[in-house]
């Protein structure tokens, strides 16, 4: 098995940038999530579960800290423009302000804002996408802080610092789906891997199979955790060409037990690229 494509996240839920290698430290891909939006409506850190064109919206890492952000209308702005938070805030229709990553001992940032429902249950089923007849994941897998905060403090990323697919979940999906539009970009990896000869025991999606297990990542070592319930956010648009389309969801909910990908935790640093191997512990 081996890696054929590597994404970087620099601002939270917008578009990524793929990268020929990545640094793979404590807390992740180096420049990864490194920027994210305040909700200046509702408080809080959000991402596209929640403001869902966020996903509309493009970051590449220009170096010296800075993000150039690309706008649905093909313009961009730079993170250090005096005017970013107005014009971003224009592109989504919703107010916000984008905050650099902060030290993992100023809570207060990371706090969530204020839900959007009374009712708890109303408000995770709009958040995880789900419909009245169909389960929500089983939330006592995620990291308990994350009943406080908006992500672990000290980061940007939902749950786990790394999510890896294959490039065969991709093609099963498209083939379960041959009306829907399957894209890397709806699903947000930090590593896909081509796993042609390994048998899959589920759907076609051979990374399920490895939760719970480890791997040598060219010279570093990964822990993978959990296989990654889904969400409303791979139901939104990214492009034209890349609609809204709620029947993926439905799918990975009635036929996939929620999930597409596995998230993993880092257990040895290194810098890892394109061609490099994956191999089982």
């Amino acid at each position: 098995m081996e890696i054929t494509q590597l994404w970087r996240y620099p601002v939270k839920s917008m578009i990524g940038e793929p990268v020929a290698s990545a640094e793979l430290n404590d807390l992740g891909v180096e420049g990864d999530r490194t920027w994210a939006a305040r909700d200046l409506e509702r408080g809080g850190i959000r991402g596209a579960k929640k403001i869902g064109p966020l996903m509309r919206l493009a970051a590449t890492d220009v170096g010296d800290g800075q993000v150039e952000i690309t706008l649905p209308d093909g313009s961009t702005v730079l993170t250090s423009d005096p005017d970013v938070n107005e014009r971003v805030s224009a592109a989504l229709g919703h107010r916000v302000q984008l905050e650099r990553l902060r030290p993992a001992d100023d809570a207060d940032h990371y706090r969530r804002g204020a839900p959007d429902e009374d009712d708890m249950m109303t408000e995770l089923r709009g958040v995880f996408g789900r419909l009245d007849d169909e389960p929500l994941p089983d939330l006592s897998t995620f990291p308990p802080e994350l009943m406080e905060f908006e992500s672990p403090p000290g980061t940007y990323y939902d749950a786990f610092p790394l999510m890896v697919m294959t490039q065969q979940s991709l093609t099963a999906l498209q083939e379960a789906l041959p009306e829907s539009r399957i894209d890397v970009r709806r699903f947000r990896p930090s590593i896909v891997i081509d796993a042609d000869h390994v048998r899959a025991t589920t759907n076609g999606h051979p990374e399920f199979d490895w939760a719970g297990r480890s791997a040598q990542l060219g010279p570093a070592l990964i822990e993978f955790t959990m296989a990654c319930p889904r969400c409303i956010m791979i139901t939104r648009q990214v492009t034209e060409s890349i609609p809204q389309d709620r029947a993926l969801l439905r799918h990975v909910v009635r036929n996939l037990d929620q999930n597409v990908g596995v998230y993993a935790s880092i257990t040895t640093p290194g810098t890892i690229r394109l061609g490099d191997e994956l191999t089982l512990l």
